[in-house]
């Protein structure tokens, strides 16, 4: 029997979460009238066809596709699947060379033609639907009307029109936010730093933008962009619209905004309004302008001394652990900040935690350093670990195995039924409707012989060489991180080991307490990766060579290895 998975998305734009079981609905419909089995289902929910690349149901499917798990794929229509031309063509490769076609309602099976005409056409159909909204907001905003979103600082004005249709754009001031929108600019301008002034609001527990903490860079923004309390010209009754554009950056499906010409900006002014006055938005101005003009002289120092020491940036070590290292004190995370020196980012642009500590990078990575040799690297935590990814294995095998049982009774009733058709015909009993019947018996006694064929045997005893490769692999790790060439591929090796370091303030002055937390699981496909990297690529590797299984996900019975640096 076929067995099928079936694919749905819905946008938030104009669609709504029933959609998804709609067209979950008719594809079942179709799948029972094609007689195939539905094997999984995958949706994306409240996300936009323009691309594929950030959707975990898109990539899930692809995954499982790729392992085999269905033979074909069904949707509604091929615009569910994705309106990017190029998303398209890389989903219907992928497909393809995995052995699974694409079947849609509305345009049957997908081929090479499909994904070039209907490709092209929703592509044109998002250039267009661009084109309308932007016309179509340009349009409110010549009329003074807001462009889209809501500005700290201003409500909502709800009117409708003589239809009863919702009127779209009106903004009135906030008076208790305009208070706040004034306060910060006489502080700025008074000489308080905007990290000072977020800490302070936090700590008097006044609501940020949308109701979220404040932060530095909620105040200072980017002038050029005019984003940031400082920079907002609607707080002197100027309205500026078509400052920026949005592309998609294809490497990564995410939305990055380009700063547009000055000439194609369009401005208004909207006396009705303004929170600040003249007086204090030029005081601002001047302020910013001197702190520019300061960092501007410092610049050229550094690129001066840069020009002198032309090898300083080559000789400077990248980071290795950034976007590892977490605040003991409130989850948030630590980055580089001054001078080398890892900060909790949530203390430096809220001032709501209180660790205030932080540490020298060249530190924090030889003690992480350290104790991957000193600790993580060690025989007894591999084998121990490898020993519970066997256990783990090997259950999972005997749940397939407890199925077999099932299908084996199934398979001789099977048998047993073709047998009755066969004999029946042969007594000259023929029926059209035993030929769609038998078709399906013989189906399902294909399906059961894969399955039964399919059931694993326990692993194999586990050798002592993985280990052995374990320690080797992770010991030659500190040795490349010091070598320019080997340094990128030493240094991605070394961040899948470390699931996590978190950094806690000790009771000495100045005292940083470092705990490092290390995924088993991803160590071990690590290890296996190293072991079978010795084995021919042409050479399919014998199973269970190391003691590993590849295949499966070793999440669950596996506790993290977690030591003080």
């Amino acid at each position: 029997m076929t067995r099928v998975a079936l694919y749905a998305r819905y946008s938030s734009d104009n669609q709504r979460e029933a959609s998804i079981d709609d067209q979950f609905r008719i594809c079942r419909e179709q799948a029972r009238r094609e007689k195939w089995k539905i094997v999984g289902t995958y949706k994306d929910a409240g996300i936009s066809g323009a691309s594929m690349i950030l959707r975990p149901g898109i990539q899930s499917l692809l995954q499982d596709a790729q392992a085999g798990q269905f033979d074909v794929v069904l949707a509604e229509a091929l615009d569910r699947i994705s309106r990017d031309q190029a998303d398209v063509a890389t989903f219907y490769k992928h497909l393809k060379f995995a052995g699974v076609p694409i079947v849609t309602l509305a345009e049957g099976e997908i081929s090479e033609l499909h994904v070039g005409l209907k490709g092209t056409m929703n592509a044109l159909f998002l250039k267009d639907l661009a084109a309308k909204t932007h016309r179509g907001i340009r349009g409110r905003v010549e009329d003074g009307k807001s462009g889209g979103g809501l500005c700290y600082g201003y409500k909502v004005v709800k009117k409708l029109d003589s239809r009863g249709e919702p009127i779209r754009g009106d903004r009135e001031i906030d008076e208790g936010e305009a208070n706040v929108v004034r306060r910060i600019l006489r502080d700025y301008v008074a000489g308080v730093s905007p990290r000072i002034i977020a800490k302070t609001l936090n700590e008097e527990g006044v609501p940020g933008p949308e109701g979220r903490l404040w932060n530095d860079t909620t105040i200072h923004g980017h002038a050029k962009r005019g984003t940031g309390i400082l920079n907002n010209e609607l707080y002197i009754g100027r309205l500026i619209w078509n400052r920026l554009r949005y592309l998609k950056d294809p490497s990564t499906g995410k939305r990055v905004s380009r700063l547009n010409p000055e000439s194609e900006w369009i401005a208004r002014e909207v006396p009705e309004l303004r929170i600040v006055d003249d007086e204090l938005w030029q005081a601002v101005k001047a302020r910013q302008a001197a702190i520019s003009a300061r960092y501007a002289n410092v610049g050229k120092g550094i690129r001066k001394h840069h020009k002198k020491n032309r090898l300083n940036g080559t000789h400077r070590p990248k980071t290795l652990l950034s976007g590892l290292i977490f605040c003991g004190c409130c989850d948030g995370p630590f980055s580089l900040r001054g001078s080398d020196r890892f900060a909790c980012s949530t203390h430096a642009t809220k001032g709501t935690c209180s660790n205030n500590r932080t540490i020298l990078r060249e530190e924090l990575e030889s003690r992480v350093l350290a104790g991957l040799r000193e600790r993580m690297m060690t025989p007894e935590i591999a084998a121990e670990a490898m020993r519970a990814y066997a256990e783990e294995t090997n259950r999972l095998n005997r749940e397939r195995r407890s199925n077999g049982d099932a299908w084996k009774v199934e398979l001789v009733k099977v048998e047993k039924q073709i047998r009755g058709i066969i004999e029946a015909i042969k007594e000259g009993m023929f029926q059209a409707s035993m030929k769609g019947e038998m078709d399906a018996l013989e189906a399902r006694k294909a399906e059961l012989i894969t399955l039964l064929a399919d059931i694993p045997e326990d692993v194999p005893d586990l050798l002592p060489s993985a280990t052995a490769i374990y320690g080797k692999k992770v010991a030659a790790l500190t040795t490349a991180l010091a070598q320019p060439d080997e340094r990128p591929q030493a240094a991605a090796a070394l961040r899948m080991l470390i699931e996590k370091i978190v950094l806690t303030p000790g009771p000495q002055r100045g005292e940083m307490f470092a705990t490092l937390h290390g995924d088993l699981a991803t160590i071990l496909e690590w290890t296996e990766r190293q072991a079978l990297g010795k084995t021919s690529k042409k050479t399919k590797p014998a199973a269970g060579a190391t003691g590993l299984s590849v295949s499966l996900v070793a999440g669950a019975g596996f506790e993290p290895a977690t030591f003080r640096l």
